[in-house]
């Protein structure tokens, strides 16, 4: 029996949207200012899982989260991308502005 290859799937994410006036352009989900990589980042990083995260957000349902999760899960690449990038951007304003404690 010979393997097929996997097929790459296009997902429907109908919670999610772009706006450039909101997040800079990141993916969030509608009708909030929530963006798609700091769900990922509460479940990936965090460990939460999707019902700690509505809890966190009761703002949205249990739907809009795991929609958040199949888009990141879709886009990794781009969103980690996006991850390092303002990780770095935290950094070098440490840098710029070390917290001194008196």
């Amino acid at each position: 029996m010979s393997e097929q290859p996997l097929k790459k799937v296009i997902t429907s994410h109908p919670f999610i949207v772009k706006k450039e006036d909101v997040c800079d352009g990141s993916p969030i989900i509608e009708g909030t200012r929530t963006r798609v990589i700091d769900i990922a980042i509460e479940y990936e990083v965090l460990g939460h899982s999707p019902d700690v995260i509505i809890d966190s957000h009761p703002y949205l349902n249990l739907s809009q989260v795991h929609d958040a999760l199949s888009y990141y899960y879709d886009n990794r690449d781009e969103l980690d991308k996006k991850i390092e990038q303002d990780q770095e951007f935290i950094r070098q304003i440490r840098e710029r502005f070390p917290y001194k404690m008196s």
